[in-house]
């Protein structure tokens, strides 16, 4: 178990502690929300780990590394920001998916500006729940404000680099 995985478990612990400290019909009912999410949730990294091992070897090192590798530069980070925002679905899809192309030769900063294009702009999420709920004003305003963000952030991540010798290799040994 990680440091991180350590961590969550000593707060869950903690938080449970708090819940039994009010009875055990909360407790009850928290220990079978919790047992109902992961039953949702194992099927779908059954799909979306193996997922992502298959499409680590079908995507060409060449590709990865030309289009959102450590030298694309500035010109990768604004592909990845705005490839980001086609990627359909939630975590169990994209977050597979970055660590395909880290393993296939794409940067951190890339990568970065992926997840983070996919977070602000969710293009599959605008045209179905955005813009049928809040209508198309809002959802361009909103897009054109957080058009500058995901490519900001990529260049963050770029200009942190320095600071955590290792990081560039995200994914790969």
């Amino acid at each position: 178990m990680s440091l991180s995985q350590s961590l969550l478990a000593i707060a869950a612990a903690i938080v449970f502690a708090f819940v039994l400290g009010r009875g055990r019909a909360p407790a009850r009912r928290a220990v079978k929300e919790t047992a109902q999410g992961v039953l949702r949730i194992l099927p779908l990294f059954a799909v979306a780990l193996p997922m992502a091992s298959f499409l680590s070897e079908l995507i060409p090192e060449g590709i990865a590394g030309a289009w959102l590798g450590p030298e694309s530069g500035f010109t990768g980070i604004v592909i990845g920001a705005f490839a980001g925002g086609f990627i359909p679905g939630g975590p169990f899809l994209s977050f597979p998916l970055v660590l395909t192309f880290a393993k296939a030769g794409a940067g951190m900063p890339q990568m970065v500006a992926l997840l983070s294009g996919w977070a602000i702009f969710g293009f599959h999420r605008v045209v179905t729940w955005e813009y049928p709920l809040f209508g198309w004003r809002f959802s361009v305003i909103r897009l054109i404000a957080g058009l500058p963000m995901p490519i900001l952030i990529g260049l963050a991540a770029q200009a942190l680099l320095p600071l955590f010798p290792g990081a560039a290799t995200m994914g790969r040994p």
